[in-house]
């Protein structure tokens, strides 16, 4: 299949291991054993060939925790709903304040679970991840993947903190305050678990920068968050498809939440009203980067009705990653991608020179353009 992409795709491969390139697609069928089912077929190249660092991508996974706990805390809080209450982070540095207000929020100006997960989804928000990730623990996250099945995700630091947290497996108090129902709190935890990644080729680069020093050795990623590509895609599939059997547990949310992230996936961020990013400074393509190249098949403004394209996208240290699930509504073809790709010419890891735009974002569109052609422009209309 990969010799009728295009040759500038093909030219990647070629360098395939330099660029830790791993794809994994996986289209929706409908399964003839089952009246009425779907089954997925899935491809692979490449596939658990080294580490890849998720960067973002991994936000998925607090996205699905945080509102996992939330249903928990909801059973206990006689009645009251949590998503869009208020809810207050305790300092983790002696001297900071409490976390409460969030000017983004346009809708009472506080943070709540509902805004941060929507800045995740939309535009890859790092502190909205990191407010997750004290709602959840480092335990609870690794706990509700393992649950799930998904036992290689590593969740073992927040994303850019420029403070280092005593013990980064530590997370600080949170406390509810839903309107007319009595506060709902969760203590301070540090979790016991102690993960690292097992994967080939941890070490990534030829040196990295720690301050103004450079330091002549490879970057270790041992500790560092990672997922494989497939525990990366199945979490998505259980979040956008959770009718399809993966012979692992199911993702049991409320339609109400599982709705509500499939729309912070989703969406593209200038169709925000809360939060608002205006197109020129948060353009779709940079957080849905197939798009560009299913654009290419599927025109848009002949169909009315665009691609369906819910995903999380993430980029650090040179690692670019989609995970996506693509659907065309004219035929009802539909199509999950995930791929990593690194680029980092000069092997130098923290000194922002990474080929994101000249190689990683072309990379992804041609991709895009490859599965569109292979997967969504079928003449077949399914029922």
């Amino acid at each position: 299949m990969l010799r009728r992409s295009p040759s500038s795709l093909q030219d990647i491969l070629v360098g395939a291991q330099e660029h830790r390139v791993q794809i994994l697609v996986s289209p929706v069928r409908r399964d003839p054993s089952r009246h009425g089912a779907f089954r997925l077929e899935r491809f692979g190249y490449r596939l658990g060939a080294e580490y890849f660092y998720p960067a973002s991508s991994i936000k998925l996974c607090a996205a699905v925790a945080a509102l996992q706990t939330l249903e928990e805390l909801e059973s206990t809080a006689t009645g009251a709903g949590l998503l869009n209450s208020p809810f207050e982070i305790a300092p983790l540095f002696p001297g900071d304040p409490v976390q409460l207000e969030d000017t983004s929020n346009l809708v009472g100006g506080r943070i709540t679970v509902g805004h941060e997960i929507r800045k995740l989804g939309l535009v890859s928000d790092n502190r909205a991840f990191n407010r997750l990730f004290d709602l959840v623990g480092h335990g609870g996250i690794h706990q509700r993947m393992r649950s799930l099945g998904l036992s290689s995700a590593v969740v073992n630091h927040r994303l850019s903190e420029p403070r280092s947290i005593p013990d980064a497996r530590s997370s600080a108090a949170v406390t509810f305050r839903p309107l007319d129902h009595p506060t709902v709190g969760l203590p301070a935890r540090t979790s016991s678990l102690e993960l690292t990644n097992r994967a080939e080729r941890l070490q990534v680069g030829d040196a990295y920068l720690r301050g103004d020093e450079r330091v002549s050795l490879p970057m270790d990623f041992t500790a560092r968050n990672g997922i494989t590509l497939q525990d990366l895609q199945d979490l998505l599939i259980k979040v956008v498809r959770p009718d399809i059997d993966l012979a692992t547990p199911g993702l049991s949310l409320r339609l109400a939440h599982r709705q509500f992230l499939l729309a912070a996936l989703t969406q593209f961020p200038c169709e925000s009203t809360n939060p608002a990013y205006p197109a020129g400074d948060f353009p779709t393509d940079s957080f849905k980067p197939l798009l560009p190249g299913v654009r290419r098949v599927l025109s848009e403004t002949q169909a009315g009705r665009r691609v369906e394209c819910t995903c999380k996208i993430g980029q650090a240290y040179g690692f670019t990653v989609e995970n996506a699930y693509l659907r065309n509504p004219l035929n009802g073809e539909a199509v999950f991608v995930t791929a990593v790709i690194y680029t980092n010419a000069d092997g130098v890891l923290n000194d922002d020179r990474y080929e994101y735009e000249q190689v990683a974002m072309p990379f992804m569109a041609d991709l895009g353009e490859w599965i569109a052609r292979e997967w969504l422009a079928t003449g077949r209309v399914l029922p």
